[in-house]
């Protein structure tokens, strides 16, 4: 029987979330992919509508079952009423990846108390919801969590801050999930254009990566295909840098 992972975010064929999907579908992994439009209405990429059944068909082409669920995290019943339709769907997950975000560019001046609480209802609150909803279903030999996190701080204010608090998250739940044998781990995988770079910034960008060349969602997905491998669950508690060397 294969392993199923849960992997948030994943309502584009171009972001981050469909390459990891691709890559761990290729691994033998049934996948539960969760998307959300309404943010993607708000992006500067617009909703893509066929995007996820898209993606299924091509998921499920290469033998993987695939089950997607659109799920609101902003609102707090959304988790419970995720993990239902996971239990009854598919039963236990053996794998967990968080890349999901709410990101939407202000600063210290003028991010609204919406948008702030928005945030960390999105990137932080709901992911906590997440990891201890996966501990609570886990079996006796556990599984693995990945969440993707960022460095963005000034005028990112909001997201940046949020993505701090998520990464605190997850290394406690390394420590406090370990003895359950859970892994988890926190990945930033630096600057990866799915759509929301102009071409001013992707330029900048890619002048300060020493490879010369931005990272892509394939980039991602096998640093996430490690860490949720048998190879890889030795690493925990970890907030890894795989990012060409951009921050180096």
């Amino acid at each position: 029987m294969n392993r199923t992972v849960l992997v948030t975010g994943v309502g584009r064929l171009a972001g981050i979330g469909a390459g990891i999907a691709r890559r761990l579908a290729a691994d033998g992994w049934d996948l539960v992919l969760t998307y959300w439009q309404e943010y993607d209405s708000r992006m500067p990429w617009g909703v893509q509508p066929d995007d996820v059944e898209r993606l299924t068909a091509e998921l499920e082409a290469t033998g993987a079952r695939v089950f997607t669920v659109p799920a609101d995290l902003e609102d707090p019943l959304a988790v419970e009423r995720l993990v239902a339709a996971v239990a009854e769907q598919v039963g236990t997950l053996q794998g967990m990846v968080l890349s999901h975000a709410e990101s939407v560019d202000s600063g210290v001046l003028d991010t609204t108390l919406a948008s702030w609480e928005r945030h960390f209802a999105v990137n932080t609150r709901a992911s906590w919801q997440l990891i201890a909803a996966f501990a609570r279903q886990a079996a006796d030999d556990g599984g693995a969590i990945v969440a993707l996190t960022s460095d963005h701080t000034a005028f990112n204010l909001p997201y940046g801050a949020s993505k701090g608090a998520l990464d605190r998250t997850v290394i406690a739940a390394a420590r406090e999930l370990g003895p359950l044998g859970i892994t988890a781990n926190v990945l930033n995988p630096g600057p990866v254009d799915t759509g929301w770079m102009d071409a001013e910034l992707r330029e900048d960008l890619t002048r300060q990566q020493p490879g010369g060349r931005l990272g892509t969602p394939t980039d991602v997905a096998g640093t996430v295909a490690f860490l949720l491998s048998p190879e890889g669950r030795w690493v925990s508690g970890q907030l890894i840098k795989a990012d060409g060397g951009f921050s180096a």
